[in-house]
């Protein structure tokens, strides 16, 4: 019996249809079946193909890494699909069609992430942090003195010394992502789409706002951070997970 056929009679066996399962493991039901069909180029990317399988295994008691095993197994032995490295559209779902644009754009796409992620290495510290470290310190007019005049007492400003001291800035919380391994990654922040897309290993971002909406590809691969204080991972190897916070 194929892989495709064992996930197929495990889920019939539990009188569950493809739509049920879509419901509980949160993978769109047209990938399961494609799953049960082995049709894996209407999956996408290798790095998702071997996620979902794990989370569809788990869900149907089967061997995550068995599956994974066996899938890899039969690729090596096999052309690389054709659609295996297309781009990933909203949601998680590969983009169809001809394959020659999508490479250009996702070259462009890499070159944009690589300069900014240099962008960000080589900018300097925020704004509003240099002003709320120099807002205690006020300039000192210098003193005119003039030896043939009488000093004047001066009277005291109605409003006191509260009119010579700034108003507080307000203080602004950080979100950072750091991937521990290759990841989809979607970014909302105050409801407006921040980042989008495959990033590798090594990638960190970080985010200002009130709100943000996080959706992984990859969840055991990217950790989240709170003003400096550690989240941890947002699931398991190949996870698809998508979680909001406060800020």
């Amino acid at each position: 019996m194929s892989l495709g056929e064992r996930f197929r009679a495990a889920r019939e066996q539990r009188g569950l249809t493809l739509s049920d399962v879509a419901e509980h493991v949160r993978i769109r039901s047209v990938y399961l079946a494609a799953i049960e069909e082995e049709n894996w180029k209407a999956i996408g990317a290798p790095v998702y193909i071997r996620g979902f399988l794990r989370t569809y295994a788990r869900y149907l008691s089967l061997d995550p890494e068995e599956a994974v095993s066996e899938f890899n197994a039969a690729q090596g032995s096999a052309p690389e699909p054709a659609g295996a490295s297309s781009a990933i559209q909203a949601g998680g779902r590969p983009q169809g069609g001809s394959l020659a644009p999508l490479i250009w754009v996702a070259g462009i796409i890499a070159v944009a992430l690589i300069g900014f992620v240099i962008y960000l290495a080589v900018t300097p510290p925020h704004p509003t942090r240099q002003l709320a470290a120099t807002a205690g310190a006020q300039p000192t007019a210098p003193s005119l003195t003039n030896p043939g005049a009488t000093t004047m007492p001066m009277s005291p400003s109605p409003l006191g010394s509260a009119s010579a001291s700034p108003s507080p800035l307000p203080q602004t919380r950080t979100l950072a992502i750091h991937l521990t391994s290759p990841s989809w990654l979607r970014v909302t922040v105050d409801g407006n789409v921040s980042i989008e897309g495959t990033f590798p290993a090594g990638t960190t971002k970080s985010f200002h706002g009130k709100t943000a909406l996080i959706r992984v590809g990859n969840a055991g691969g990217v950790e989240i951070t709170v003003d400096g204080k550690s989240i941890g991972k947002l699931g398991g190897a190949g996870d698809v997970v998508e979680k909001s916070f406060t800020l």
